[in-house]
């Protein structure tokens, strides 16, 4: 083991301890975290105008703020971008994280002093938990690669603003430099084709261990790799890659094309990320969910998505909740987000620690016929579709067709494979009898012939990456849809 991998090991055991002694309690871990917050967020024009001051424990903070999604706190954020004081947090934030919206358009989310640890802290923490479960460090000697947004900020305004990933970029850790790729010049490219391109032209020859990204994007970086270097997997590129780290989406329904690209499984570690904070990492194996972070700078609230809407929903904190509930999740930061609804919903699979699944968005679900289908569903069943018929599907999305020209409505799944199928029909109806099996009332239509069984839409090769360019999403941070509630996702994408 070399002098790095031993001092990895070292910190990562000192990090995991410090880490799970606040996760064993965590209602007196986010106590901490909301007062911490309260004491800074009371002096400013929010903290002022709703009355933080008199907030000393989580009743009262739900009296005093209101829940907010990104509209509803949009006139707020503008006076931030204007360069105004002292508006949702002490002081004007170090940068403005931009984002697409799928409801908001472009959104601009503050990180300030105080909240840009959360973000580099809790991605050190989730690989520091790999080394000491796995005790694997032999990726610390090698060379890591992270596909992610430029690094270049837009300084028109009056703070400084860019991708997540690239502004964290900036802030990437001294001793990982000799080892991070790609270079500052590559990684600002600002057309993602071009730049993918270049990465390969970069890393080809290096030895690279740590690969990091997005899968689908990823994805296009092995398609692009092995294209080039004329090799049938990254591991005969790569000898040395043994760890995956991803985030923004399940990996599941990438799971198997991506394997065949690799040549075998790797060991890989699943993050949870936002613009608004980090979220949660994975610290145990796979299928354990992920460990929440609760003690860097995010207060977190749980709404029942079953109460969505009411006006009387519960507000839960960490003590209220409960194993197996989908759960929306609300936010408190210390870069100024407050009561903020965050859009993605979780089920608890461990209450001490606290650890999570994603099941979806509460804004992207199926329910024109009150089935309410969610991501984890239809990607359960896409999981169970291929186990059964092996195949390899590169991208998917699912919408509902409420008018076809003849029979009943359906759903309708838009699937990018990376090979021809061989028995279409059968894997569609393995798809939707494991979407019934998962979802009550879904089955309850198809039994009661108000829908019928989903309709494969094949798309041609690459047709994923072509629509998401075609809608300004062509970069490192972003994720096809899963489901929508109307066509809007689906249209132009075309059949193969």
């Amino acid at each position: 083991m070399s002098l790095k991998g031993f001092a990895a090991k070292l910190l990562a055991r000192r990090s995991v301890a410090r880490v799970m002694r606040g996760a064993m309690d965590p209602v007196t871990t986010q106590q901490e975290v909301l007062r911490k917050l309260i004491a800074e967020g009371k002096n400013t024009a929010f903290g002022k105008e709703h009355g933080l001051e008199e907030v000393k424990d989580h009743a009262s903070l739900v009296q005093a703020v209101p829940l907010r999604d990104y509209e509803a706190l949009r006139p707020w954020i503008e006076r931030v971008v204007k360069g105004e004081r002292d508006v949702l947090w002490p002081g004007v934030p170090l940068y403005l994280c931009k984002t697409s919206g799928t409801t908001s358009g472009a959104k601009y989310i503050p990180i300030t002093k105080e909240s840009l640890p959360n973000h580099i802290d809790s991605a050190r923490n989730a690989l520091f938990a790999y080394i000491a479960r796995s005790g694997n460090t032999e990726f610390v000697d090698g060379k890591m690669i992270f596909l992610q947004g430029s690094p270049v900020l837009d300084h028109k305004a009056k703070v400084p603003s860019g991708r997540l990933s690239g502004i964290v970029a900036n802030h990437v850790p001294s001793y990982l430099l000799k080892n991070r790729m790609p270079s500052f010049a590559t990684n600002s490219i600002p057309d993602w084709e071009t730049k993918v391109e270049a990465i390969v032209g970069e890393t080809m020859t290096q030895d690279l261990r740590l690969i990091s990204g997005i899968p689908a994007w990823v994805q296009m970086y092995f398609e692009r790799l092995l294209a080039r270097t004329g090799k049938a997997t990254v591991k005969e590129v790569f000898p040395n890659f043994s760890l995956f780290v991803y985030g923004g989406v399940n990996y599941e329904p990438y799971r198997s094309r991506m394997e065949a690209l690799i040549g075998g499984k790797v060991d890989s570690v699943e993050l949870f990320p936002a613009s608004e904070g980090f979220i949660a990492y994975q610290d145990q194996g796979p299928g354990e969910g992920l460990l929440l972070v609760l003690d860097n700078g995010i207060y977190f609230e749980f709404i029942p998505t079953s109460e969505l809407g009411k006006l009387d929903a519960p507000r839960l904190s960490i003590g209220e909740v409960e194993l197996g509930v989908n759960y929306a999740l609300v936010l408190h930061t210390n870069a100024g987000l407050w009561g903020y609804e965050i859009g993605d919903t979780v089920k608890f699979v461990s209450l001490k620690p606290p650890r999570i699944v994603v099941t979806g968005r509460t804004k992207h679900f199926t329910s024109a016929f009150g089935e309410h289908v969610i991501a984890e569903e239809v990607e359960g069943a896409l999981k169970d579709a291929v186990a059964a018929h092996p195949c390899e599907v590169a991208e998917f999305t699912v919408a509902p067709q409420l008018s076809p020209k003849e029979g009943l409505p359906f759903h309708e799944w838009h699937i990018e494979f990376a090979a021809q199928l061989k028995d279409m029909a059968a894997f569609s109806l393995a798809i939707d009898a494991a979407l019934q099996r998962r979802n009550p009332y879904y089955k309850d239509l198809i039994t009661g012939n108000v829908l019928r069984t989903l309709v494969i839409i094949p798309v041609p090769r690459g047709g994923f990456a072509t629509w998401m360019k075609a809608r300004g999403m062509n970069d490192a941070q972003s994720k096809v849809p899963r489901l929508a509630n109307d066509r809007k996702y689906v249209e132009g994408l075309g059949a193969a």
